[in-house]
C-alpha cells in the first residue's frame, strides 16, 4: 500500500531556537540537510542519515524532522515491520511500524517527540493504517536522561499518547523478557474490520494468554 504523502509543518520555539516539525520529507531534502552529529542512539549519525534516506525511499517509507535551519535535530521513522519480527508476518498492507524517534540532548524536555508524531498524525492518511512501535529498555538514554527505566517508560508512553498510541498486550518474547518493555499501536478510523482480529492474532502466538 503506498502512501499519499500529505506534507504537514509546524513551528515549535524553544529556548535554544525554533525548530520546523515537517514531513513526510523525501529522499532529497533529507539529503540537503545536515544531520546533527548527536543523533547517535542507532549508528553513527553519517550511517543513520543515509538510512533514513534510504527509508524516504520506501513506497510505505515516509520521514517526519525536526530542525533548526538547515540542521535535523530529531526525526521519526515510519515503515513495514522487519522481515525478522512477527510483525511482519501479516504480511498486512495496512500495519506499519514507528521505527524510531530520536532528539539530540540539547531540545530535549520541549515537546520535540510530542510535536514529531503530532505533525505524523496530521496526515488522513494514517487513518488508513495500523500503527505500532515496540518499545525496549536497551534502546533508552538512561544514563543521559538520569531516569531509572520506569521513569524513562513513562515518559516514552507520554509521548507515544501524543500521537495517539495506546498500550496493547503481547505475547512477544522479546517485549515479554523486561516489564518495562511495551508494545503500543494506534488503529486508524478507516481500518478495515478484518485487520483488527489479524493484528491480535500476531500480538498472540499462544493463543492461552488471551
Amino acid at each position: 500500500m503506498k502512501h499519499s504523502l500529505t506534507y504537514n509543518a509546524k513551528e515549535l520555539k524553544t529556548p535554544h531556537g525554533s525548530l520546523i516539525i515537517e514531513g513526510p520529507i523525501s529522499s532529497e531534502n533529507l539529503a540537503s540537510y545536515e544531520f546533527h552529529k548527536d543523533l547517535v542512539a542507532f549508528r553513527q549519525p553519517d550511517q543513520q542519515h543515509k538510512a533514513l534516506i534510504e527509508i524516504a525511499k520506501l513506497p510505505e517509507g515516509r520521514i517526519i524532522i525536526a530542525r533548526n535551519r538547515h540542521t535535523i535535530v530529531g526525526y521519526v521513522t515510519y515503515l513495514y515491520p522487519d522481515p525478522l519480527e512477527r510483525w511482519s508476518e501479516g504480511n498486512m498492507e495496512d500495519l506499519i511500524e514507528l521505527g524510531a524517534i530520536e532528539v539530540i540532548p540539547e531540545f530535549r524536555g520541549f515537546s520535540v517527540g510530542k510535536n514529531l508524531l503530532r505533525v505524523s498524525m496530521m496526515d488522513d492518511a494514517m487513518e488508513d493504517y495500523i500503527v505500532i512501535t515496540t518499545e525496549y529498555y536497551w534502546h533508552w538514554d538512561l544514563k543521559g536522561s538520569g531516569l531509572n527505566v520506569w521513569e524513562y517508560r513513562k515518559v516514552m508512553e507520554k509521548m507515544m499518547h501524543a500521537g495517539g498510541l495506546e498500550w496493547y498486550a503481547t505475547d512477544d518474547p522479546e517485549i515479554s523478557s523486561h516489564p518495562a518493555n511495551c508494545l503500543m499501536a494506534r488503529i486508524g478510523k478507516r481500518v478495515k474490520p478484518d485487520s483488527i482480529p489479524q493484528f491480535d492474532s500476531l500480538r498472540f502466538k499462544n493463543r492461552f494468554m488471551y
